[in-house]
């Protein structure tokens, strides 16, 4: 007998047998992991395991483009499983067990929402769901599942199959080809996000692109041959513009004159109308949203990067995953001390990365008065149940409270009674 309960990752149930090896790993199987391995998937197993993985990192992020239930689990809590026993897992519980409870529970997946529109909360306030994605098939999944839009294409994933260099010519296929694949829903393309823990095969090296606070995003728009790619990138929105709705998201953007001189470049080359946005992923951004949106035309919070630098905890280190705390009360006030700063803007600013995928952070976030979030498609018709349900005036006392608190086991303790 063996039960416990991990981190839920990716929402669904899945039963197979434990199985160690990422690249033969196959339907029936429950695949036991370490983040290194993640890469070296050579099927679809049924569900995932990650052993001491850090949940901020860009390898365990990718899972949930895959779709495929996973929990995250220390190595500690996994003693007594064996090569080969049968195994239920459910994503969104955490729930690891052998053998499969005969009540189990567990949710069935909810229905989508309907593509295209935003939602309603249960007292009536309209809250956008939109999709980050990495392909065209993220795009058909998004619009599947129900997402408002496309908030934000991860377009450094996009490149030749042989890793070669992306030119104008295939950005403005496969631009177009995600387009194609989300319509009628609107896009927006977050320009080549580019750092020392994420670098395309194309790319040699390039001084200062080292560290979690080195060369990365925008900070690398004027460095060949990255800034050969970024002009390919917008000769090749300036192509589609008339065929689809389309928006452009700056990444990592560390100061007001920064924004200034890289909007006034977009501008130049893009047709006018096509909304340009910044990417707000230091706290001193973040902290400046205000000017930043007198600039842009729209913002976001990267919070995975944000986290990183509000903490000091490099994201990728499975050693430091303790210090990212997503339940800690300083991130809901310095969350809060931005939405109030951009004021009646708050609403319109898009939270991007994991921290509203966790359990039961969205109705905090929607209580301190954000209303748009670009999250996995796989959790879109999870997080639409979460809305509906959620009253806003409830949810603002509940973001007070979380501010309030002293431990991130006491917000722990109200986000799972909310």
């Amino acid at each position: 007998m063996f039960s416990l309960h991990a981190m839920p990752f990716v929402p669904g149930r899945a039963q197979g047998r434990l199985h160690h090896d990422a690249a033969s790993a196959g339907p029936g199987h429950i695949l036991l992991l370490r983040p290194g391995g993640i890469g070296r998937l050579g099927g679809r197993p049924a569900g995932i395991v990650v052993v001491d993985g850090a949940p901020f990192s860009h390898p365990t992020l990718r899972l949930l483009g895959l779709g495929v239930p996973a929990v995250l689990a220390e190595a500690r809590q996994l003693a007594g499983l064996v090569e080969g026993m049968e195994l239920l897992l459910d994503g969104r519980s955490g729930l690891l067990a052998s053998p499969a409870p005969e009540h189990a529970g567990g949710a069935a997946e909810p229905p989508p929402p309907p593509a295209g529109r935003p939602l309603a909360t249960r007292d009536g306030m309209a809250v956008e769901l939109r999709a980050s994605v990495g392909s065209a098939a993220g795009a058909a999944a998004a619009l599947a599942r129900g997402a408002a839009a496309i908030g934000l294409v991860r377009s450094e994933y996009l490149f030749p199959e042989d890793g070669a260099r992306p030119d104008a010519a295939f950005l403005t296929r496969a631009f177009d080809e995600l387009c194609g694949a989300a319509r009628p829903l609107p896009v927006t393309f977050r320009l080549l996000d580019i750092a020392g823990d994420k670098r395309p095969p194309w790319l040699g090296s390039i001084p200062g692109l080292a560290g979690v606070l080195g060369l990365q995003g925008a900070r690398l728009f004027g460095v060949e041959p990255v800034r050969g790619v970024y002009l390919d990138e917008l000769d090749a929105l300036r192509e589609l513009a008339g065929r689809h709705a389309l928006g452009v998201l700056l990444p990592y953007v560390g100061s007001l004159p920064e924004l200034e001189a890289l909007c006034a470049e977009l501008r130049r080359h893009l047709p006018e109308g096509v909304p340009v946005g910044a990417m707000l992923e230091t706290p001193a951004a973040a902290l400046s949203v205000r000017e930043f949106l007198a600039v842009a035309d729209f913002a976001a919070l990267g919070c995975n990067d944000l986290m990183q630098c509000l903490f000091a905890a490099d994201r990728d280190l499975p050693e430091l995953r303790g210090y990212l705390e997503p339940y800690a009360p300083a991130l809901y006030r310095f969350l809060d001390g931005v939405a109030r700063s951009a004021g009646p803007a708050a609403a319109g600013i898009q939270v991007c990365g994991l921290l509203a995928q966790l359990p039961g952070v969205l109705p905090a976030l929607i209580g301190l008065g954000y209303r748009a979030y670009s999250v996995d498609p796989v959790m879109i018709p999870w997080l639409a149940q979460t809305v509906r349900q959620t009253d806003t005036r409830e949810a603002a006392r509940l973001a007070r409270a979380v501010c309030e608190a002293r431990r991130p086991d006491e917000v722990r303790r109200l986000l799972a009674a909310a």
